[in-house]
């Protein structure tokens, strides 16, 4: 099908584009942007003045509770979310039931998204067997069955010959490490920041030192194997600092941290608001600052949904007990424009680091509008004005910190491999 995109501001950091243009799209990929191709007809037209055209976003982490968690959410429900929020493509971590620790499973579930026909998924594999920190998997295997890198996921590794030997194996084959840094003797039975608020509420702290002081072995142990390291879900200052340092030192490092970071610190729990409960835990203002700070200078290269489906009966129970998630891959995009325009961030920077920046990450053909790329395209009516409310959520988890809150930015249609895939009512 011939598609054409009439009149839309054309964002692409990919390119550093921005300017009112034309969009022209054949046999699932951008044709040209400008001017028609010789011989296009459109089959069809979108009208896209005063809106944005934007690559599809590229989310570095949402949980999409299949196979083993369906009473959570489905692949249909959370890739039916993810695409009406403008996200195209989408690695989901291996903390299924079963784990993705098997080359079958990491091809069934391969399978059953593209069957669906929405945004792409791309697994992460599990680095030890079940996530128990014991036996390495066959990360070569699962590379072949369709893996794009290697995770525990929120499991810690203890053992640090273990982790060594993981790092080595990674990094004989170039893989890349996604992993989120807490020590998990700090942290445990922890639920909230370890400050002010988790005091006064008498809830169980995890100190920002549980972050840093993990994430210091991690990066000792990649330095020295030369292993590819993705620091997943920076949650304090201590570790912006540590991960400023090693790139400053010359060290090949990726990070990310989680758009509910950005937005949300401990105050928020308030009277043991259970949607505030996440992992790693939202921090003082202090260390959202720091965060903020180092997507601006580039330290951290990129923003996750974290995206974490709960069903409600695990949300509503005390805030102790209550299962931590957030749901958010349809808020990733409003939710970093809102971010963008605190900070005085432009909007070519800021859609960097979720489309551009986690596809270059994930080393994936995406979050681009380059001619011949893939048309996995976004319009956007950045003037529109939105609550969230429970029952407009597409995602089949309703847990979000965020609702009531008022946004502006709404997706207006979705193209997935030129296809429209979503288009607004």
């Amino acid at each position: 099908m011939n598609i054409h995109i009439q009149q839309g501001r054309v964002i692409d950091p990919s390119q550093a584009l921005d300017q009112v243009t034309d969009v022209y799209i054949h046999d699932g990929r951008i044709a040209a942007i400008g001017a028609a191709p010789s011989g296009f007809v459109a089959d069809h037209t979108i009208d896209a003045q005063a809106h944005w055209v934007l690559p599809g976003m590229v989310d570095l982490c949402a949980r999409l509770r299949e196979p083993g968690s369906e009473y959570k959410a489905t692949l249909h429900s959370e890739l039916h979310a993810a695409v009406a929020g403008g996200v195209t493509s989408l690695a989901c971590p291996p903390d299924t039931d079963p784990v993705l620790d098997e080359p079958g499973l990491v091809e069934m579930l391969k399978h059953r998204a593209k069957s669906q026909a929405l945004a792409h998924v791309y697994p992460l594999g599990a680095v030890t067997r079940q996530l128990q920190g014991q036996l390495l998997t066959e990360m070569f295997a699962l590379t072949q069955a369709g893996c794009v890198g290697f995770t525990q996921a929120d499991h810690a590794i203890v053992d640090t010959q273990i982790l060594w030997r993981a790092f080595e194996y990674a990094a004989s084959f170039g893989y890349t490490l996604f992993m989120r840094a807490e020590d998990p003797f700090l942290a445990k039975n922890g639920v909230a920041h370890d400050g002010e608020v988790a005091s006064r509420l008498g809830l169980k702290g995890i100190p920002a030192a549980a972050e840093s002081i993990a994430l210091q072995t991690m990066l000792r142990i990649a330095q020295a194997t030369g292993a590819k390291l993705h620091i997943a879900r920076v949650s304090s200052a201590e570790a912006v600092t540590l991960i400023r340092e090693a790139k400053q030192s010359g060290m090949l490092l990726t990070a990310d941290t989680s758009i509910q970071h950005l937005h949300l610190t401990e105050m928020d729990i308030g009277y043991f608001n259970s949607q505030v409960h996440l992992k790693p835990p939202v921090r003082t203002q202090r260390d959202q600052a720091a965060l903020s700070a180092g997507l601006l200078d580039g330290t951290i290269d990129a923003i996750c949904s974290d995206h974490t489906p709960v069903d409600d009966d695990a949300k509503l129970l005390p805030f102790p007990e209550s299962h931590a998630g957030a749901s958010a891959v349809e808020l990733l995009l409003p939710l970093t424009l809102k971010w963008a325009t605190q900070v005085n961030a432009s909007p070519t920077f800021a859609l960097s680091k979720i489309s551009a920046n986690p596809a270059n990450i994930l080393q994936i053909a995406a979050g681009t509008l380059t001619v011949g790329a893939i048309a996995d395209v976004v319009v956007l009516d950045p003037q529109h004005e939105w609550r969230i409310m429970r029952d407009r959520l597409i995602s089949q988890g309703k847990n979000t910190p965020f609702l009531n809150h008022h946004l502006f930015g709404k997706v207006t249609h979705t193209l997935s491999q030129g296809r429209v895939v979503f288009q607004a009512a």
